[in-house]
């Protein structure tokens, strides 16, 4: 084997998958969805740790059968329900024992306040329900529907202090049917949650997708269009 061939087999040997914590919520469909890419070897990441601020949510069963280290961070010692404030002071000692490169928001329900989010030593990326900029917030499906518009869909962005405002990374986007109701037009939206979240965080650890938000407003990457992507799906 020559030099240069074990130079590199040595470089690829010491290759560290991306480090991503998930925050949770729900039922985490799409945490298992990353579960099932990583196990499957198509997501070269490791899930280094799940936070759920719910203590009934069934992601955290999802993360216990995949041997996933969880916190739940839902209640104090006194079993009151924490507040923001006390959750992300347990959540940013945890994520510093856990250090993460990535934190990905999945199904997360609680706002996170501008001095946590600036002080996380690793980016935040968040899915939302809508084509960002558009219908930012809660209720998304119904909203559309109600408004009479005929597409609809999911992005990925970088988590700022103003929420569901930072960056777009990627969306993937359906037509809205006629016969659509808020349920079934969550049911296809989540569909493409399913398959957008880990194709971004696939581009996030190549390197094809950057989380600087400088970089993200000033460049245009020659191997890649224009941001944000937008994977067309028919669902």
């Amino acid at each position: 084997m020559s030099d240069s061939h074990k130079k590199d087999s040595h470089k690829k040997g010491n290759h560290k998958p991306l480090r991503v914590a998930v925050l949770v919520s729900g039922s985490g469909s799409n945490l298992q969805v990353l579960i099932d890419a990583v196990q499957a070897g198509t997501l070269p990441v490791e899930i280094v740790g799940v936070i759920s601020n719910r203590d009934d949510a069934y992601a955290i069963t999802r993360a216990k059968d995949a041997s996933i280290p969880v916190a739940v961070l839902s209640h104090a010692a006194s079993g009151k329900r924490m507040g923001i404030k006390t959750f992300e002071t347990h959540a940013s000692a945890q994520i510093a024992t856990w250090q993460p490169d990535l934190i990905v928001l999945a199904g997360f329900m609680r706002v996170l306040s501008a001095e946590f989010i600036d002080n996380m030593s690793a980016p935040m990326i968040n899915l939302h329900p809508s084509l960002l900029p558009a219908y930012k917030g809660l209720v998304t499906h119904q909203r559309v529907i109600q408004a009479g518009e005929r597409q609809h869909g999911c992005s990925i962005h970088v988590v700022t202090a103003e929420l569901d405002a930072g960056a777009v990374l990627t969306q993937a986007l359906l037509e809205i049917n006629p016969k659509d109701t808020a349920d079934s037009l969550q049911t296809r939206v989540q569909t493409l949650e399913h398959q957008l979240l880990p194709w971004t965080i696939l581009l996030i650890s190549k390197g094809v997708l950057s989380l600087n938000n400088e970089q993200l407003s000033n460049q245009k990457p020659t191997y890649m269009p224009t941001l944000p992507l937008k994977l067309y799906l028919n669902s």
